[in-house]
């Protein structure tokens, strides 16, 4: 494995770093950061934080009074719980009779806590995800050991398409309880919508089993006629259906340092995940709570997406056009999300896989990820052999477009340098 730990003492187990960390670790390694006029970093996932044309003003300071300094209740701020349930009903549910409640909502401090705590609560059942995806989900679906991850292959050569037929008959052929994926897709870009999404909600609802979406990226749509999406738009009844959904500020507000999250559920599955917060972290912090509160507003989310949406739409146009330039084929093309999914066979030897590609760029100061880390493996119960997405690497479009030029500038240096 590439992910190295050090030994573990006596009575401890040695835990990999996630691929993206480990990406990171290896830059700061080389002189690597934040905010260096020498570096681009292409392959952390986060968006660029500051002002961009069109959306809400951005909060740059938070006052707090002295009560504010208190724990927060496990489950969240009855508040921003009550303002996140009315914010999805008035979005995405208009018209239908069952809506969100505070009840609904739990909150915490950030996304993979939230699929922490959210794992915690699951039983001996079988877990479905999906291949290629987020690279956290590896550890996180083996941290438990109370469930089976089974994984799913998505295919490149349809375009990593998946149908509601095919859903059907992973679930029943394998027995599932749950499917875990992200929608849209970290790393392709895949993102279901419309009719598509729906047919996998009815899906999950008809056989009983539990869909949960990562809806980070929800805001990142630019194949859609919506702004955003959410399978909250495809619910029949917030408490019978099961699905679960996650999000939170840190992509789709463009506020990662807050770390502020929400699961929205059924009932039954807050209480859960409530409980396992509990003993897990035991809350997010009350004055982020506070300060996010302003932003919880279906206004203020529509207008931040539509302003995403023309902003990375030009960033996302620019990427490709330079990637396809190098030689790099990016395919599918991103239909949501901030990042370019790409394939490396065309390119030079030298950097024709994604773990080569990433140590040249390296040396030219500019960070890409390895397609291998999504292959995800979670236990490593699968045995030692050529991973599928070797000859592939994820690139972000998510700095601001400066950095996005410079590390573009830097790539197609090393590209020719292989030549």
């Amino acid at each position: 494995m590439i992910r190295r730990s050090p030994s573990a003492p006596p009575g401890f187990r040695a835990v990999p770093r996630t691929g993206v960390i480990y990406v990171m670790t290896e830059a700061v390694k080389r002189g690597f950061s934040a905010g260096s006029d020498e570096w681009a970093n292409l392959g952390q996932g986060a968006p660029e934080t500051g002002p961009i044309d069109g959306a809400p003003a951005r909060i740059n300071s938070v006052s707090i009074a002295n009560d504010e300094h208190e724990y927060a209740p496990v489950d969240g701020l009855p508040a921003l719980r009550e303002a996140v349930a009315q914010m999805y009903n008035e979005r995405y549910r208009k018209g239908k009779s069952s809506k969100y409640t505070k009840d609904n909502v739990a909150i915490c401090a950030g996304g993979r806590l939230a699929l922490t705590r959210l794992v915690a609560t699951l039983g001996r059942t079988n877990v479905g995800h999906f291949l290629p995806d987020y690279t956290a989900y590896e550890e996180l679906l083996d941290a438990f050991g109370t469930f089976v991850p089974i994984p799913i292959l998505l295919n490149p050569e349809r375009e990593y398409k998946f149908s509601a037929e095919d859903l059907k008959e992973e679930i029943l052929g394998r027995g599932l309880s749950a499917v875990l994926l992200s929608n849209p897709c970290n790393p392709t870009g895949k993102a279901m919508c419309g009719k598509e999404l729906e047919a996998w909600v009815s899906a999950c609802r008809g056989l009983g089993c539990t869909l949960i979406l990562d809806e980070f990226y929800s805001h990142y749509v630019f194949n859609s006629a919506d702004r955003s999406v959410s399978a909250a738009s495809f619910v029949e009844d917030v408490d019978e259906d099961p699905v679960v959904i996650v999000d939170g500020l840190t992509k789709n507000w463009r506020y990662p340092g807050w770390r502020v999250c929400w699961t929205l559920a059924p009932k039954p599955i807050i209480e859960g995940v409530a409980s396992a917060g509990s003993f897990l972290d035991g809350g997010c912090a009350r004055p982020m709570q506070i300060a996010a509160l302003p932003l919880i507003d279906a206004a203020t989310a529509e207008q931040e997406a539509a302003a995403i949406r023309e902003h990375f739409g030009s960033k996302r146009s620019l990427m490709l056009e330079r990637l396809e330039a190098m030689g790099i084929k990016v395919n599918p093309l991103p239909g949501g999300s901030f990042y370019c999914w790409g394939d490396l066979s065309a390119l030079p030897e030298k950097v024709n896989t994604g773990m080569k590609l990433f140590r040249e760029a390296l040396a030219e100061k500019v960070i890409v990820v390895p397609g291998e880390f999504f292959d995800i493996n979670p236990g490593q119960r699968r045995p030692e052999r050529p991973g599928r997405y070797g000859g592939y690497a994820r690139f972000s479009f998510g700095p601001p477009t400066a950095e996005l030029e410079r590390g573009l500038d830097k790539l197609a240096k090393v590209i020719d340098r292989a030549k």
